[in-house]
């Protein structure tokens, strides 16, 4: 819902030049935004004018819109180029960290300028590379627009545009209108809408729930009751052993249930019940040397499952086929019916992917044999490009994906459980002595992640922090040491955090 200042008595200075900027990132309609602008003050007696200047900072380019009107009269005006710092009464913001963005450039001042910004993320591709949880803070952002801006209106405009088919460009448009900032008429933002003659429909609906939501007028979202979960269907031996499953998943600790059924659903998915069976035999052993509050059994549900569905060649090559795969790319590039819609997958696996789907015993041998490895990175170094949309490509994937059978026989599930049950038998064995320790080792399993050099990268942290818990086993403070080595872990994609961390305790130790 939108956040709105009260309303001030408008700046006298607006009967001049009015100044409209607008940061946007690819795909947001700012351009759109723009020539409505300009539209709607030509079409009520405004000399405007627009520039824009594209970036590639951050995201798919980060672009600034600008806009500076005028009432007609009998000379011409001279419009600026850009926006500048302290000089702009207007500022539109498509995503809360462009907004961050706009203040910290001066764009935005408390004697003058109304901000009008979406709340929703479009996350940075430095966000996006943090091994963690890198998103960065969109409450610290509201707190200073809300004294940095003379009014401040907010609303998640992307989903209002998505919820009435539109983007969110019609739905700014929208909140424009409705904050009173510009001395037009709320059927001049509408007619220029009509006037561009595309998607129209849509973007009135869109335009009509954002200047709902700038003048605070937008009803609260009524939300539906949870739907039924939906029952068991397949042929009835199996449907019943799955039962089955679930039964014991009830016999577990009441606090590790919950997690327990969703990594039963990750691993029967992964492979089959008969693994959904070894999971839950897993997780018998750890609630076996468990206590209450039994946290180690719940977070073992998660990470044990993680474990076992980890990231191979045949489980990309499975989510690549996934049924719906192909109509949710539709819906996400907005391909209207009758489009021809072409997808690309880029695939670069390296020799240790490809030998990981030998014979165990015989990828064991390879993986040894620099020559062998040499010879399989000249034949697969250059990657592949597959059309996934064509049927040669597609049938492809399809039967790679379909290698369940084959996996269990492969070296990389060999490789992986043992690294599985070494790690699951260090936690265990840790119990007796500092539960809170074992603890700390089992989440440490949320570093193993990915696929090809991610998940390489990942194992390698992993082992790191793992010593790292050696190091200081037996201290009162392990369990706490342990977890902010894997918090630095998670900092950066290098490590240096981790290994500042690790140095720290060696200094110690």
């Amino acid at each position: 819902m939108a956040g709105l200042l009260e309303r001030r008595a408008a700046d006298p200075r607006l009967g001049g030049i009015i100044k409209l900027a607008a940061l946007a990132v690819g795909g947001q309609g700012g351009g759109v935004l723009t020539s409505w602008i300009e539209d709607v003050a030509r079409s009520n007696g405004y000399d405007a004018q627009a520039t824009s200047v594209a970036g590639v900072a951050q995201r798919t380019g980060a672009t600034v819109y600008y806009v500076e009107m005028a009432p007609r009269g009998e000379g011409t005006p001279v419009f600026s180029l850009m926006p500048a710092a302290g000089d702009v009464d207007i500022m539109i913001a498509a995503e809360m960290m462009e907004a961050g963005r706009s203040i910290q450039r001066g764009f935005v001042t408390p004697d003058r300028t109304t901000l009008i910004a979406s709340t929703h993320r479009a996350l940075a591709v430095s966000e996006k590379m943090v091994p963690g949880d890198g998103i960065a803070s969109s409450e610290e952002v509201m707190a200073a627009a809300d004294i940095a801006a003379q009014r401040f209106i907010h609303a998640d405009f992307d989903a209002l545009a998505v919820k009435n088919g539109s983007v969110i460009s019609a739905s700014l448009f929208g909140a424009l209108a409705g904050s009173g900032a510009l001395p037009f008429p709320r059927e001049a933002f509408e007619d220029a809408i009509r006037r561009s003659g595309k998607g129209v429909e849509g973007s009135l609906r869109a335009f009509n729930a954002g200047f709902a939501a700038a003048q605070g007028t937008l009803p609260d979202e009524v939300v539906p009751p949870p739907a039924a979960a939906p029952g068991l269907r397949g042929p009835k031996r199996q449907v019943e052993a799955y039962q089955a499953l679930l039964d014991r998943v009830r016999r577990l600790p009441e606090a590790a249930r919950e997690m327990a059924e969703a990594g039963l659903r990750k691993v029967v998915d992964f492979q089959d019940i008969a693994y959904g069976a070894e999971y839950l035999d897993r997780l018998d052993r750890v609630a076996a040397v468990d206590r209450p509050p039994h946290d180690l059994t719940r977070e073992a549900a998660k990470y044990v499952a993680n474990a076992m569905a980890y990231d191979d060649i045949i489980r990309v090559a499975d989510a690549k086929t996934k049924a719906g795969r192909h109509d949710r790319i539709a819906r996400e590039m907005g391909a209207k019916a009758g489009n021809l819609l072409q997808v690309t997958e880029f695939l670069h696996p390296r020799a240790e992917e490809i030998v990981s789907l030998f014979p165990a015993r015989l990828g064991a041998r390879w993986a040894a044999n620099p020559d062998r490895m040499a010879l399989l990175g000249r034949l697969f170094d250059k990657g592949k490009r597959l059309r996934s949309d064509s049927l040669t490509a597609f049938l492809q994937l399809y039967i790679l994906g379909g290698l369940k059978g084959w996996r269990r026989r492969t070296l990389r599930h060999a490789q992986e459980m043992a690294h599985l049950a070494a790690w699951l038998d260090r936690a265990l064995a840790l119990t007796p002595r500092d539960y809170d320790l074992a603890v700390e080792v089992i989440r440490c399993r949320r570093l193993v992640k990915g696929y090809s050099d991610t998940h390489a990268r990942g194992l390698s942290k992993f082992d790191k922090v793992l010593d790292g818990a050696r190091m200081v086993e037996g201290r009162p403070d392990a369990a706490d040491w342990t977890r902010r080595l894997r918090e630095a872990a998670l900092k950066d994609e290098e490590g240096k955090a981790l290994d500042g961390a690790l140095q720290t305790i060696r200094s110690f130790v």
